[in-house]
């Protein structure tokens, strides 16, 4: 398979690796939004949110809680933003959470540009 992460997971590329189990793997992502901005990484190859199982998606958000303490301690950030895309934004097609510390004043936006429709259609469509 030519998959970056699947690389990494099997040590042909290079990571700075700050946390690892059987199921995941985090490392520093190398186009940083923030400094610490890191990826977990399924070791096994999922695609997106809708090929992965329940008790891997689990464990995930279990490591980002256990890992959330000691990036707020040891980076002196305000707060972490947990993002993960599907198939749309999704860069590298291999199931990752990012893990993105925040600090005060950090220019990060995460503010839609695009027009907003209204609550009510949106409602109507989703339920």
């Amino acid at each position: 398979m030519d998959c970056l992460f699947c690389k990494i997971i099997n040590g042909e590329i290079p990571s700075y690796t700050v946390y690892e189990d059987d199921i995941v793997k985090i490392f520093l992502d190398i186009n940083p939004l923030s400094n610490g901005d890191s990826l977990i990484v399924t070791k096994k190859h999922f695609t997106n949110i809708a090929d992965i199982d329940l008790k891997t998606l689990t464990h995930i958000q279990e490591v980002a809680k256990k890992l959330y303490p000691k990036y707020r301690e040891r980076l002196n950030c305000q707060g972490l933003t947990l993002v993960q895309n599907n198939d749309y934004g999704q860069e590298i097609k291999h199931y990752h959470l990012h893990m993105t510390p925040r600090y005060n004043d950090d220019g990060i936006e995460m503010i839609s540009k695009s027009e907003k429709n209204k609550l009510e259609t949106i409602y109507d469509k989703l339920k």
